[in-house]
């Protein structure tokens, strides 16, 4: 599984943390930007990882900014995402196994770098249950 990185200036040091980790694990990352804490617009690196996802289905997002809520809401914009904001485990794993979500997004100024390690771990290892789930996940699109 590939993981496509993406964040505004306010979650560099997170997406960078997290980056590191699913590195230290072996994953296949890319980071999309950006790379430094220079003042960005988030959604254009939202537009990034859109635009990486069409072209790389398999994969998966994870995408940063202060709050989590504007990325999101950037992210969602394109009929092929479907972000999930994260502050914890329990939301991880079940926007996996019910929502079919392909990019994770937290919030910098919200999480603990600590927290957010265990949140992107729960959201890369549980799977989609499908089952009754399958039916609401094609509403979405």
């Amino acid at each position: 599984m590939r993981y496509y990185f993406a964040s505004d200036h306010a979650a560099f040091d997170l997406k960078a943390a997290m980056l590191d980790m699913l590195k230290q694990q072996g994953h296949d990352v890319v980071d999309l930007g950006p790379y430094d804490t220079s003042s960005v617009d988030y959604p254009d690196y939202a537009d990034k990882l859109a635009q990486a996802l069409s072209a790389d289905p398999q994969a998966q997002g994870i995408a940063m900014c202060g709050t989590g809520i504007g990325i999101s809401i950037a992210l969602n914009r394109h009929k092929h995402i479907r972000a999930a904001l994260c502050h914890d485990v329990t939301g991880a794993r079940l926007t996996r196994a019910h929502n079919d979500a392909n990019v994770l997004v937290m919030g910098a100024r919200l999480i603990g770098a600590e927290t957010a390690k265990d949140v992107v771990t729960a959201f890369i290892e549980v799977a989609f249950e499908g089952g009754r789930h399958q039916r609401r996940v094609d509403k979405l699109s």
